[in-house]
């Protein structure tokens, strides 16, 4: 299998809990909580590993709760590589209100990190041996980041000739597609904010992202469409893969999973579309678990292989 890195520059431990009613005014007392390793590129390792692989995981960490952090993935058994900073990591908080199963979801902004942590964050990338195969970036910017940092990475990692997935939104997320990356994986809405158009038709959306990639800025995008599945537009593939039909249970880490999928089949050499449903497969997997719970290895294996019969049977 191929190598796999995954940076996350803004993590945090993401506590999760329950209540019968949210009440405005009032002392709530919540269920005990539960504490998991959080953030968008620590989430891709954490299902990587739940799907039967492994990716190295480079991230910036300092106080008690990066101390935390780190026992939690210690306790995953992620292979993670940390950049001590002077700041304290986040913490976000999930509460499930169960007498309606709506989820109330707080996230904390990451702690200010000096122009030496963050420096050091990208030359820890740079330096890193074996170099990776792919690279996935994944997640927001703590405040004091510059947001050209992501097309920073892939600028030194491409020169490898490194595969840079950004999983990101807004101008970080432009600043990438100025250097040029291999795939982004935007939803809807921040597909609509980064072309700067309000597309109601599937036709348009599909028109503007084989514009991006005539650019040269990508050479493919996934764009989620949540429970309509996502659109796969590559020089070669344009397609609307539909998911399949799950309890929805909790969505949180959907995303992650979902780019998990896809760079754990790109590492075992599967097409690029096989990639793909493989990562729906494991996007609807997180859905049917509880709370900040990712998806579980059998789930997608057994929905991939669902999506892969029913394709079978429309094109036989």
């Amino acid at each position: 299998m191929k190598n796999i890195l995954t940076l996350a520059m803004n993590p945090g431990i993401d506590k999760s809990s329950s209540i019968e009613n949210v009440i405005a005014e009032r002392k709530l007392n919540c269920k005990p909580p539960r504490f998991e390793p959080g953030g968008g590129g620590v989430n891709v390792s954490r299902a990587i590993k739940k799907l039967g692989g492994e990716s190295v995981l480079i991230y910036p960490t300092g106080g008690y709760t990066g101390n935390r952090l780190k026992d939690l993935l210690e306790d995953e058994e992620i292979c993670h590589r940390p950049v001590p900073i002077v700041g304290t990591t986040r913490e976000s908080l999930v509460v499930l209100e169960e007498s309606t199963g709506k989820q109330f979801r707080f996230g904390m902004p990451g702690p200010d990190l000096s122009n030496d942590e963050w420096e050091q964050c990208l030359l820890d990338v740079s330096n890193i041996c074996p170099k990776p195969d792919y690279l996935v970036v994944s997640g927001s910017l703590p405040p004091s980041v510059p947001l050209d940092f992501y097309a920073r990475v892939a600028y030194v990692m491409k020169e490898d000739g490194v595969k840079v997935i950004v999983d990101t939104s807004g101008e970080a997320l432009r600043q990438a597609l100025k250097e040029g990356v291999y795939l982004i994986k935007p939803n809807y809405r921040e597909f609509q904010e980064l072309v700067g158009q309000d597309m109601q038709e599937e036709s348009q959306i599909k028109a503007e992202a084989l514009r991006l990639i005539r650019s040269g800025r990508c050479e493919c995008l996934v764009i989620s469409l949540g429970s309509a599945g996502a659109l796969l537009v590559s020089e070669d593939v344009v397609e609307h893969i539909r998911p399949p039909l799950v309890p929805i249970i909790s969505k949180v880490g959907a995303g992650d999973s979902m780019v998990a999928g896809i760079v754990l089949s790109l590492a075992r050499e599967q097409t690029l579309r096989n990639a793909v449903l493989f990562g729906i497969a494991a996007g609807a997997a997180a859905v049917m678990t509880p709370g900040t719970e990712l998806c579980r290895r059998e789930d997608a294996e057994r929905l991939f292989a669902g999506m892969l019969s029913d394709r079978n049977h429309h094109q036989s």
